[in-house]
């Protein structure tokens, strides 16, 4: 995707990390981008910016509104924000931090589609791409938490898939490896170290990112490991019952 002139981005945690490379990456490509996070984003990223809680639904509206008067509207979405716990022992974690995760990860993914869709709708369609992670598709012990809430990212794409693309609109997670960025913590830094582990720099999932606003496909989980392309993760089929019905059309996936 070399020329998005004209295309309109939103960009949740896009003061940093995979977040900002994404920024300037579609910057550099023609787009106009409007950044939401609760920091500012360096001084000089071409792009209009709201601080804003992705967990609190009451900021969305302000966000959406910005996208309005700052873009014209919206064709793209990335859903970025992210935080971790970095605790294993769920009874060192107390309420206040499980809901930090669990409403900057999955709400803020949840709020996020629920605000931008229309809107891309709206526009004759487009892309929205949540940031989810491998710990979305593994049972990652160092931070349950967090993969729980990097889980239901992966959930709310694959059940939206279907619905959103009545509206032209594609759906897809990308689910990035170590990535260098300020979720990695000093141990986690020094253990990468000791072994020789590599770390993706953001700029990799960026290229990930870029395939899904430009693809056809939908409601996928897209595993950025380092030195290969992203792939997409394929589901096995669920046994069904034993009787070999099939299930209603309304409760189709089941």
């Amino acid at each position: 995707m070399d020329d998005l002139r004209g295309r309109r981005a939103l960009i949740t945690g896009g003061a940093s990390g995979i977040g900002l490379a994404t920024a300037r990456a579609l910057l550099d490509r023609g787009a106009r981008v409007l950044v939401a996070d609760i920091g500012e984003p360096p001084a000089d990223l071409a792009a209009a910016a709201v601080r804003a809680d992705v967990a609190d639904p009451a900021a969305w509206p302000e966000i959406v509104a910005r996208a309005r008067a700052e873009l014209g509207g919206l064709d793209i979405a990335f859903l970025n924000a992210g935080v971790a716990s970095r605790e294993s022992d769920l009874d060192r974690i107390d309420d206040a931090e499980y809901r930090r995760v669990m409403g900057v990860c999955a709400d803020g993914v949840f709020y996020g589609v629920r605000a931008t869709a229309p809107e891309i709708a709206a526009a004759g369609g487009g892309a929205i791409v949540a940031t989810s992670s491998l710990a979305g598709l593994l049972a990652f012990t160092p931070d349950p938490v967090y993969t729980m809430a990097k889980h239901a990212v992966i959930g709310l794409v694959r059940a939206l898939a279907d619905r959103l693309g009545e509206d032209g609109i594609t759906i897809n997670a990308v689910c990035p490896g170590l990535v260098d960025t300020a979720i990695l913590t000093p141990a986690m830094r020094a253990a990468i170290d000791r072994d020789r582990f590599p770390v993706m720099a953001p700029e990799v999932i960026v290229e990930a990112v870029l395939d899904r606003i430009a693809g056809s496909e939908t409601g996928g989980a897209w595993v950025c490991q380092p030195g290969r392309p992203a792939l997409l993760y394929r589901y096995r089929g669920v046994p069904g019952p034993a009787t070999h019905d099939r299930p209603p059309d309304e409760l189709s996936g089941i």
